[in-house]
């Protein structure tokens, strides 16, 4: 009676011993251990990096840092469109960070910079006071009666 059960275990041939190294040369992995002769690669620990050129100057340090990265200085806004103000809150409310964050529309730790979109259409005359606003946003939010404080206007002027 055979062990084998189509069912319970895998294909013939599937699960295969691995190869011992390093056991006699009778082994047919003996003596190097299939790393073949002398070299970094024969040796214990012998890996290099990325980018490594055999001790010759890689690559990206051979070719000079140039231009300019505006990284440190970039901006990010959270964006709010203006249907979602209608949406969210009554006639006559202030919206800023704090009651954007107390209604959900922006996270409670975030730090970033609020900007209010034109897209959609307002009723409500809200009291807006944020760090950035669209023109058709401004316009939309005048129309329906309410006022528009910009945080950022001096800045934008130099």
């Amino acid at each position: 009676m055979s062990d084998y059960n189509p069912i319970l275990s895998a294909p013939l041939g599937a699960n295969k011993k691995p190869k011992r190294v390093g056991r006699g040369s009778s082994s047919g992995l003996g003596t190097t251990a299939g790393k073949g002769n002398k070299g970094q690669q024969s040796r214990s620990g012998g890996k290099t990096y990325v980018g490594f050129e055999g001790g010759q100057m890689p690559l990206y340090r051979r070719i000079a840092i140039r231009g300019f990265s505006n990284y440190p200085f970039k901006k990010e806004y959270v964006c709010i469109n203006v249907g979602e103000l209608e949406a969210k809150f009554a006639d006559g409310e202030t919206v800023d960070k704090g009651t954007l964050a107390a209604k959900g529309l922006i996270s409670k730790t975030s730090a970033s910079l609020v900007k209010i979109l034109g897209n959609g259409d307002i009723k409500k005359k809200l009291s807006v006071d944020v760090d950035k606003i669209s023109e058709s946003a401004k316009a939309k939010i005048e129309k329906a009666g309410g006022t528009v404080k910009v945080a950022e206007k001096a800045e934008e002027k130099k």
